[in-house]
Order: C-alpha cells, then structure tokens, then sequence
C-alpha cells in the first residue's frame, strides 16, 4: 500500500511523462517544444536542486542529488533537453521504487511495533481503571478482555483463554493458557477474560525487550554495508573529479595543440566534452550500491522477524552465514528442562505398583523429580494412606505408606540412603539421568529413572545444520559427563563437555574459536544465566528468548522467540540468501557502471545509456533486494 507521499510522487511523475512525450512530439515540428520539456523536468525533479543545496550548506556535497543537478543542468546547457528530462524522470522513478521496497521491508519488521500495548486495565479494590502500562508495578493485578494485547509478563491468577503470540514467535497457532500459567506481554488474548498478577515492569517485559532489539538493529552494520559507506566517500569526489577533467581537457587540447595533431581529437567542442561529461555523471551516481545493500540486509532482517528470529544488527545476519561451528548448551537449549520419567524398573511386580509406591512417598514434596513421579503416576493420591514423611537431607525421604492393606516402611533416594539401609541395589543402569532407589523392610524393591527430555526438534535441527554444512556441533553442559554423554548419543552429537562451570564454558569455547578458520564464525545457543559470558564471547550468541533468562537474552545477538533449535537452520538459511542478494547487487552495480562509464567517455554511449547505468541498475538492484524479504520454511 502507498503512503500519500508515495501517491504524490507517483502523481508527479504521470505529468512529468505526459509533457515528456508532448515534448518529444513537438520537438521535430515546433521551437515551443523547450516549454514542456522544461515542465516535465521541473515537475518531475524541482526538489532534487534544492536537497542539493540544503545538503551542501549542511556539509554533504558528493551525494546522489549534487550528481543529478550538475549532470541535468549540463545537459540543458548544452541544448540536450531530452536527456536531461530522462534522466531526472527515471532517477525519480528509481527513487520511487526505491521508497516502496523500504517501506515494504520496513512493515515486515515493525508489524513487532504493534505488540506495543497502549493502555492495561488495572484493577485496585475491585475497581478497574484504565492506565499507561508505565503505572503498574510488580504484583499488581490487570485484567486482559478478548481483542487487548498483553500489557505486562505476568502469571494468569483467574481465567483461561488462548493467546495469539505471531508476532512473538512466528508460530501461527494460538496457545492455551489458565490458572497459574506464565503470560508475555506482546501476545494478542483471543477469548476468555483473564486476570493476570505483574511479574516484571513495562521496562523489563518481553515487549519491551523485543521492541529495543528491533529500534537497535540497523545500528549495527555489516561489513558490506561499511564497504559501501566507504566507498561511495571516496568514490564520489573521484568522478566528479574525473567528469570535470573529461569536460575540459579535450576541448582545451584541442585549441593547444597543432593542427596536425588535431586527427586524435576528431571532436574537441566544448558541447561535446560537456555532454559526455554529464552523461559521465549520471551514469556515476552509486544510488543502486548506497540503496541496495542496506535494504538487502533490512529484508533479510525483517523475512527472520517473521519466524520469530530477531537479529540485534545485520553484522549478525551477515555472521550467521558463515557459520562453521554450533555449540549447544544442554539444559533448556537441546532439552526442555522439565524432568520426566524414563524408566521404571521393578525387581518384582508391576511398573504401575512400583510407580505408585514412589508417588506415596513423594506426595509431600514440590522438588522436581518427585513433581514428575506424580504426573507419571497420574492418578489422585489419598494423603490417608501417608504418615510419618521424612526427609533425610542429601539422601531422600522416608515415609509410612499403606500399601495392599499393610503399612510399609519406604524408603526413596540415592545410593548413599540404600547404603545407609544395607540395601544392595543394581547398579549397571545404563540409562542416563537421576535413578531413585525404593525400599522397604523387605529390602530392595526397584528403581526408576528420571531425566530431562530432549525437544522435539532437536534432531531435525541438527540434520539441518549438517545439511547447511555445519561442520562441528557440540555440547558443553554443567551436567555429568555422562549424562550429557547420553542425550549427545540419542540427538547425533559426537563432541561432547561435562562437569563444566560458566568459566569452564569460556574456556572451551575460547579453544574452538582458536581452532577455527578464520573466515568462518563459531555460533554459541543457550539460554540461563549461566550462559550469559559465553554467548556474549561467541562470534554469534543465540539465546531461547521464550524460556530463556533476561541475562542469556541481553548477552546475545540472535534470539529465537519460540525456543525452537530448528530456527537456527532458517536463520542460516536466510542469511545465506541475503548476501548472496548483496553479492549480486554489488556485482550487477559495478559491473555495468565501469562498462558504461568507459563506453560514455570514449564516446560510444549516449546520455540514454547513462541513463540505464545509472536508474536501470538501481531499480534492478533494488527489485533484487526485495527477494530478501521472501523466505519459505523448506518442509
């Protein structure tokens, strides 16, 4: 859609080419036909002369706009009105191009902008009152209605719903939330009416935080966009230079040098020289470099923000692209971090009574690991049938349980408690995790199994940094080597670090970026706290934003929105197709720009072909450049 703006250019440019070919048919039959010219020329480019001179009393002489004035007056000056009017006419289509692609990359990133929450209900004594979400303080209860966005992160105190989260995560199905679940702010409530109890300020929510990385990234340049930067400095006062010694060497040669000479100068006119000098100007404007290769990147980042991947700055992008080593964290990263039961190994009986006897024994405890015995158990559990429940630090719980009729001493734990009992247990479980020992009066009675589950995608993902020619992934973890050993053998990791503390991550890390070649980045994933020093070491640091800690999330570069490792593989995936965007682009730039310039100052190429060089390039740079936005995910 065209901003007014837009639309009064477009306007512009119709009558600048209806008086155009009125001038063009006049010009052959009347001495009139300068008039419409000199119209189409005025109302097509009357404002790039006066951005010329404003620019100048600012400082900035060799831009696009001091190129297109001295070039086009040149023109007219030497009676070359069809020319000059072309070139102001197709440069200002250029620009128009130029403004809807920008536009049109800028709304794929700053549709984030809408999570912007503008007002939360906040309610106090029962009575709700409309504030800036500014004014609410940590604690506080608001209420969010059907069609509101989600002012703060907070936790749902009464109501269900679903929420809309596309523009936090890319995924397009809404999530189901109640009493008791985590909501971010950002997100779009869709049904119910939910009262949610503040975990975190306006200033350190999810929305916030989202909305800083997207107004911060375009401050970061890659380098090829600092290549560009500098070369059109240097570049710019070369050409005019060069137009100015083509516009007046000839011609002086010409009145210097003797007559016999003169066959090397078969033309050496002032109007001659002038023409391709001007000519030699348009053709050198860099617009198609200036413009391209910043909007390449700027879709590049904006066709990520859709998959909710967000990118602090197009030096990232960029880095992403040439990837050669992923290290993962394990907890959270290539697991979900929620305990699970794995194994249930009884010596006697069945899985279900052994199950049942560890749930009795865990009833009274909100640890993890016996959470996940309770939820594997499933069933209700009658605090009737529990007395006496102890625990015994370091070692695990001893209770009372009646159990077929009979009261039961049970004992639950590790091996330190089985030892303490004299109760010899198997010790060869192979399966990686937490095991917890049961016993009773009667000795030994089984173990189960308790470990982190790996997600979903995990594997996938992997496969598909191998595919994109990843060629070292690897795990550090805080966990034991073995365990990590484990998950690495089921996900298809084969480098593997154990037992390691934060510092210990930056000491292995610091080693693989030494291994490294150095055209190529090393990509570290994780998303706790301790993460943090590692992922801001990393040549790329890529955090979990969904469960990801405030510190892993301000330490890195790129956050996936969604927690979803696959990601990764799409961000290299669009980084890739963005700078071979800006390859092309700087290829199709130069390349046709030297040609032209050549063929203008030797004489064998009009101001119609400046004029290609020049606009021609740059709308085929910049309609090259709007491929960026355009990603599918590969199924």
């Amino acid at each position: 859609m065209m901003t007014k703006k837009q639309k009064r250019m477009t306007v512009r440019l119709i009558v600048s080419a209806v008086f155009f070919v009125t001038a063009m048919a006049l010009e052959k039959r009347s001495g009139l036909a300068c008039i419409p010219f000199m119209v189409a020329y005025l109302t097509a480019g009357y404002d790039i002369p006066l951005k010329a001179v404003r620019n100048i009393k600012n400082g900035q002489v060799f831009d696009e706009n001091f190129l297109m004035t001295v070039a086009t007056l040149g023109a007219i000056i030497v009676g070359s009105l069809e020319e000059a009017v072309a070139v102001m006419l197709f440069y200002q289509v250029g620009e128009l191009f130029n403004n809807y692609a920008v536009n049109k990359s800028r709304r794929s990133i700053t549709h984030l902008m809408d999570i912007n929450p503008e007002y939360a209900n906040l309610l106090e004594d029962g009575v709700e009152r409309q504030v800036d979400p500014y004014e609410v303080n940590m604690g506080d209860t608001i209420v969010i209605r059907p069609g509101e966005k989600v002012p703060l992160d907070g936790i749902v105190r009464k109501g269900k719903s679903s929420l809309d989260t596309k523009a936090l995560t890319g995924e397009s199905m809404p999530v189901e939330i109640g009493e008791g679940d985590s909501i971010v702010s950002g997100s779009i409530n869709l049904s119910g009416v939910l009262e949610v109890e503040t975990t975190r300020l306006f200033d350190d929510s999810t929305v916030a935080k989202i909305l800083e990385l997207v107004e911060n990234a375009s401050s970061r340049k890659a380098k090829a966009e600092n290549f560009i930067t500098r070369f059109a400095r240097v570049y710019t006062p070369i050409v005019v230079v060069l137009a100015l010694v083509l516009a007046i060497v000839p011609p002086v040669l010409g009145m210097i040098i003797p007559a016999e000479a003169a066959a090397f100068l078969p033309d050496a006119s002032w109007s001659t020289w002038v023409y391709r000098a001007c000519s030699f100007l348009v053709v050198s404007c860099p617009c198609a470099l200036v413009i391209s290769v910043p909007l390449s990147f700027f879709g590049g980042l904006g066709a990520a923000s859709k998959y909710g991947i967000l990118m602090k700055g197009s030096n990232y992008l960029e880095a992403m692209g040439q990837l050669e080593t992923v290290v993962f964290d394990k907890t959270g990263t290539l697991t979900t971090g929620k305990f699970q039961v794995t194994e249930v190994l009884p010596v006697h009986g069945e899985r279900q009574a052994l199950l049942e006897l560890a749930a009795l024994g865990e009833y009274h405890s909100n640890h993890p690991i016996a959470l996940s015995v309770k939820e594997a158990f499933g069933k209700e559990i009658d605090s009737a049938r529990i007395q006496d429940t102890e625990e015994i630090s370091g070692h695990g719980v001893h209770a009372k349980v009646l159990f077929d009729g009979t009261w039961r001493d049970l004992y639950i734990g590790n091996q330190k408690l089985m030892a303490s009992r004299n109760v010899t247990v198997e010790e060869n479980i192979k399966n990686a995790g937490t095991t917890l020992y049961l016993a009773d009066e009667s000795g030994y009675l089984g173990a189960i199994v308790i470990a982190d589950t790996v997600r979903q995608d995990v594997q996938s993902a992997l496969a598909g940094l191998k595919a994109q020619g990843v060629r070292n992934l690897v795990m550090l973890t805080g966990d034991k080597e073995e365990v990590g050993k484990a998950v690495a053998e089921k996900i298809g990791i084969t480098q593997v670090y154990g037992n390691l503390l934060p510092a210990d991550k930056v000491e292995q890390v610091e080693h693989l970026l030494a291994e490294k070649a150095s055209d190529r980045t090393l990509a570290f994933v994780g998303d706790g706290i301790n993460d943090a020093p590692v992922l801001a070491r990393a040549d790329v640091g890529i955090a979990m934003g969904g469960i990801g800690s405030d510190a892993a999330v301000e330490a890195a570069d790129v956050v996936i929105m969604d927690d979803e490792p696959s990601k990764i593989v799409d961000a290299i995936r669009i980084a890739r197709k963005t700078v071979g965007i800006v390859r092309q682009n700087i290829i199709l730039a130069i390349g046709v720009k030297v040609l032209v310039l050549i063929l203008v100052a030797l004489g064998y190429a009009s101001m119609w072909a400046a004029v290609f060089g020049d606009v021609g390039v740059s709308v085929l740079a910049i309609l090259n450049a709007i491929r960026a936005l355009s990603y599918r995910r590969s199924c």
